[in-house]
């Protein structure tokens, strides 16, 4: 099995796939809404240092089970210890439940950018646009199907010559797009008042659930508990830097959720005239308030298009690492071809995707927990399956299979400067954090309290 597992060509396609993988829709429609919230300044402050820390300590144990046991989640947990192979089972659900419906947000964005590049811009900003796009049947099917295909295609090509070379492809391309809409939108006039509320610290906005906040978004962001890095870690070469490469992982994700607060948080406030309220989370930020932003702009058209381009390839680097996991899970559980695990991938796709496009239209009636579809399958994994796979991941390590075996695999190739760090994060801080996690994501979808 360990012979003929693909891998990464080197270090840079390791970090660019899983860099790619941690940069998705997150850092662009959740980082700039919270940062806005919670004082701006102070929110990124608490965001880095728990980057360097809790962030840090839980993607350097995911990957180096991946590495030292040359499988997927699934087979990992297995190898290590049988009686708890059931958190691999665990983990291998999360990324089963995401990717569909992430397929049917990721056609949303491909039909916006197609949107605006036709030049359909100021009808894309139009206040029932996108409720009237998402009520539709057919649309919404197709373009989910353009998106899905679009990921299925580059998995189908391996490692190295679909996830690797994608990855090496779209992520500069990102981080180009990123600088550059960035830089427009400090320059409008106006623009610096929204700049100076994001970057300085309020101290006074400091609180608990500032920390919540940033915790409960560098946990989803980094794609932690999803099976993601013990996968890509399983395909990572032995002598490979693992230290620094997490380092620049976490540089990557965390400079791009920057700068997309330094591209939205300026804009919206130069559009609403300083109204914070107009930075409302989620799909009504990237479809509904930034459309109307782009139609107010001087080439708002051309800066739109830029920005969905943007937010394509953010959302596509991550639907396939998603989907890179389920495949390399099926392969190792049942010793399908990459073909055979594919084509079944794409299948439960679209039994899964189609019904939650629906959700938005003729199935809307459907509401388990009051929730639509997507949002239901949203709260299950996010709220529910990361925070319980991640808290077992760290009894796992921290007190089952002890933190040695992960220092140990880490020395093969780094110094591990952080051990001590890791070693205490793992065992008794990073635990209570997620518990904390666990408990204010489930609050917060159903509406007890608001993050």
């Amino acid at each position: 099995m360990e012979k003929s597992r693909s891998s990464f060509s080197g270090r840079i396609g390791f970090v660019l796939a899983a860099a790619g993988s941690a940069v998705g829709l997150g850092n662009i429609w959740r980082f700039p809404y919270l940062a806005a919230k919670y004082g701006g300044g102070i929110f990124l402050l608490v965001y880095v240092i728990l980057a360097i820390t809790f962030g840090f300590s839980l993607m350097i144990a995911e990957i180096a089970l991946g590495r030292k046991t040359g499988l997927s989640a699934v087979g990992a947990y297995r190898a290590l210890n049988k009686k708890y192979s059931f958190i691999g089972t665990l983990t291998s659900v999360v990324p089963m439940i995401i990717l569909p419906y992430y397929c049917v947000i990721g056609g949303w964005v491909v039909k916006y950018f197609a949107a605006f590049l036709s030049g359909q811009g100021n009808a894309a900003a139009g206040e029932t646009y996108f409720a009237n796009f998402t009520a539709q049947t057919a649309q919404p099917i197709v373009w989910f199907c353009v998106y899905a295909i679009a990921t299925a295609v580059v998995v189908l090509l391996g490692v190295e010559k679909g996830v690797e070379k994608v990855s090496k492809i779209l992520m500069p391309f990102l981080v180009v797009l990123s600088i550059a809409v960035a830089a427009y939108t400090v320059c409008m006039p106006g623009a610096i008042e929204g700049v100076k509320y994001y970057l300085f610290p309020d101290f006074s906005k400091f609180s608990t659930t500032t920390v919540l906040a940033a915790l409960g978004q560098l946990f989803y962001s980094m794609s932690l508990a999803m099976g993601i890095m013990i996968t890509y870690g399983s395909y990572m070469k032995k002598d490979a830097d693992m230290e620094k490469s997490v380092g620049q992982i976490e540089i990557f994700d965390t400079g791009i959720a920057f700068l997309a607060g330094l591209m939205i948080v300026p804009a919206v406030f130069v559009f609403s005239g300083g109204d914070q309220a107009q930075l409302s989370a989620g799909p009504s930020l990237m479809f509904i308030t930034l459309p109307k932003v782009f139609a107010s702009m001087p080439l708002g058209g051309l800066i739109g298009s830029a920005f969905f381009l943007l937010v394509l390839f953010a959302a596509l680097t991550s639907s396939i690492s998603l989907m890179e996991t389920v495949v390399s899970i099926l392969q190792d559980k049942f010793q399908w071809s990459r073909r055979m695990a594919c084509m079944i991938v794409i299948i439960g796709m679209l039994l899964i995707g189609i019904p939650t496009s629906l959700g938005f239209g003729i199935w809307d009636f459907i509401q388990p927990l009051g929730m639509s579809i997507l949002d239901f399958f949203d709260f299950i994994s996010n709220s529910v399956l990361m925070p319980i796979v991640a808290f077992l991941t760290c009894i796992f390590i921290g007190f089952v299979v002890k933190p040695d075996l992960v220092v140990e695999e880490v020395r093969l190739s780094s110094k591990f400067k952080r051990e001590k760090l890791f070693r205490v994060m793992i065992k008794y801080v990073a635990p209570i954090f997620i518990v904390a996690i666990l408990v204010s994501s489930v609050l917060n979808s159903l509406g007890i309290i608001t993050i």
